[in-house]
Parts: structure tokens; sequence; C-alpha cells
């Protein structure tokens, strides 16, 4: 078998590190919000180059309580991509807020920001972009455009840890950035954990504040907040991995680039804008016969993933807002014919040729 990540061979290779650092964890018997998450925070802040950053309980929880920090609420509209993972418009539903969605870059699969004034009414608060697959936004633009209509921008950062526009980190440029730890990102914990980076101190209280059932401690509570914390032992296992987190996307995108190499003109194959620095969290082909490909990879012991077969407008827990099929076409044509193959920072050459060979045989 080849999967999608092997996790067990990075676990590996920094095995020693890991466990002494939980072992402290454990002697301590802090777990929570304490010293760990603290250097945490500080090295992250100091890694984008932001203002601050705190950690939360999870991606979905950085992109739930950013938009809570920014009072977007009933009556609101925040506008964002159908193509993305469902936890970006929980987010804005959870706040009562109306998500209202822009179709896709057909090369990079991110918002089409040609697309999006358009969308914009008296009652839109927020753009939401996604970082999707490690490829970044087209931040500057959309910068451009939320500072003529006085808008707010969050970005879902969650796949995307390190990825840079013209060598500044994403996550530095919109009001707030959201990251997600999850176990097979770029910078992956074990288990649950997310961030909130922020350009400017002004929301960190409410951020602290919300992420501790709206408490700043002394059990006095100003507002509803929320349990949304992360707790030592991840932080202590992502600052052991933060240090090798350029590396890791390093051979990522070695990696990609083999793939591309052996499968241009079979497929199609990422696209990386000019002055971007794509992170690969997913190397995402697209091919018109994907359910055929897919099969033969899996006849051949090797994993794939279609991220998404659906997009996020056409999902039934969507329906109440009206979208039908044909609304957002590039969204709709991506999600038929995208597939996602093995790659992580230890994925062997080897493999890459095996699965570009059976792809070969296939794909048209």
């Amino acid at each position: 078998m080849i999967p999608m990540v092997d996790l067990g061979r990075q676990f590996a290779e920094i095995r020693e590190e890991i466990l002494t650092v939980v072992d402290q964890i454990l002697e301590s018997s802090h777990y929570i919000l304490g010293p760990r998450v603290r250097e945490f925070e500080k090295r992250v802040s100091e890694y984008l180059k932001v203002s601050g950053a705190l950690g939360v309980a999870s991606g979905t929880d950085a992109l739930h309580l950013s938009i809570e920090a920014l009072n977007i609420g009933e009556g609101d509209e925040v506008i964002t991509t159908p193509f993305t993972f469902f936890a970006t418009v929980e987010a804005i539903v959870y706040t009562g807020a109306k998500p209202v969605f822009v179709d896709i870059d057909a090369e990079t699969f991110t918002i089409d920001c040609t697309k999006i004034e358009e969308k914009i009414t008296k009652r839109t608060k927020a753009i939401l972009p996604v970082h999707l697959f490690g490829h970044p936004s087209d931040m500057e633009r959309m910068m451009a455009i939320a500072e003529k209509h006085g808008l707010y921008v969050v970005e879902d950062c969650a796949q995307a840890f390190g990825a840079e526009i013209r060598g500044r980190k994403v996550g530095s440029f919109g009001d707030m950035g959201c990251f997600s730890f999850y176990p097979s990102k770029n910078l992956g914990a074990c288990g649950d954990g997310g961030m909130i980076t922020l350009r400017e101190h002004r929301f960190s209280d409410a951020i602290q504040s919300l992420r501790n059932h709206g408490s700043k401690g002394s059990y006095i509570h100003d507002s509803i907040g929320f349990n949304s914390r992360l707790d030592e032992l991840q932080a202590g296992i992502l600052l052991v991995k933060l240090k090798r987190v350029d590396e890791y996307n390093r051979k990522r995108r070695e990696k990609a680039l083999r793939y591309n190499s052996l499968l241009s003109g079979i497929v199609t194959c990422p696209s990386e804008k000019e002055n971007v620095s794509h992170v690969y969290n997913q190397y995402t082909i697209l091919c018109k016969n994907r359910n055929e490909v897919q099969q033969e990879l899996k006849d051949n012991g090797i994993s794939s993933v279609v991220y998404y077969p659906r997009p996020l407008h056409l999902q039934d827990a969507m329906s109440s807002l009206g979208y039908r099929e044909g609304a957002f076409p590039v969204a709709e044509k991506a999600s038929r014919e995208v597939l996602s193959l093995p790659i992580y920072a230890e994925l062997e050459e080897s493999d890459i040729e095996t699965i570009a060979e059976v792809i070969k045989r296939v794909a048209h």
C-alpha cells in the first residue's frame, strides 16, 4: 500500500524528541494554556511575522471564534468559496451570518477575486478566502477590495502553513488567519489543534475571552464564550515540528515537481502562480475519467482521495441558501474531476514513479 500520508514515518524520525517533551509535560502536571502554549504562540507569531497568535482547540474553532470576535452575526453576510472543506462555511453559519459564495479560479481552486465585488452588498461584513491545498489565494488583490469596501478579511490557512506570496506568509494579510493542526496538515499535531493569528492586537482580548468561556480569569465572565483551548501536549509536539516545517514543505514541493515531470500532458497538474510558494498539503490533479483512475489506483494498492466530491452550495445542509446546480460551474467541474494523490515529506521517489505509471495506463 502507498498511503495518502504516512504519519508513522514522520514520528519515527523525531520519536525521542517527542517522547521527551511529552514526558516533561506529564511530569509538570500543567496541561491547559501553560508555558508550552505560550511559547508556541510566540514562535508562530515570529515565524509568520504577525502581531500575535492564539492557540485554540481546532481549525474550525479558529474560524468560528474569529468571526465571533468581529461581531458578525444575524443579518450579516460573509463572502467565501463553495469549493472547500465544510468547516469553512460551518463557522459562518454558527454565528448566524449568511455565507455568500463566489466561484473559484480554474487553475488554483481558490476564490476568483474578479467575481467578489459583484457579490458585495450593504450586509457584507467580511471575505473569507481559503488557501486551498496549500496554494495562496490572491491576497494582494483581495485586500485592496476589502479596503475599498470597508470589509474584514479572515484567512482560512488550514491547508497552507508556510505558504507565501512574494515572501510574505499567509495568515499575515487579513485581519485574522486561521490554522488547523490536524495530524495530516503540513504542521500537524498528534490530535486536534488550531490557531488564530492577528494582524493587530485589538482583537486579542476578545479571542482570549471567547476561547475560555467568555472569561479573562478568576471565574468572572463578561460574555458567553466557548471551551476552545490548545492543550500543552499538542503545543509541545508542535514546537518540535515547527523547527522542521520549512524542511517538510521543501520536500513536499520536491515531490510535487517530480509528479509534474511525470504526469504533465497526461492529466492537468496543479498550478502555481508567479511569486507564490505552494506548500502542497494536497497534490491535486484534474482528469476527466477521475473515477476510473481512482479505481485503477485502488486496485494497485495506492490511496487517493476526492477533495471535494460535492461543492458546498450543493450540499443538503446548505439547501436553505437556494443555490442550484450550475450556479458555480468552475467549482462544479472541479468536483467532478479532482483527485488528490499521496504526498508527504517522506514519500519515496519510487512510489511517485509507480503512481504515475498506473495513472498513465488509464487517464484521458
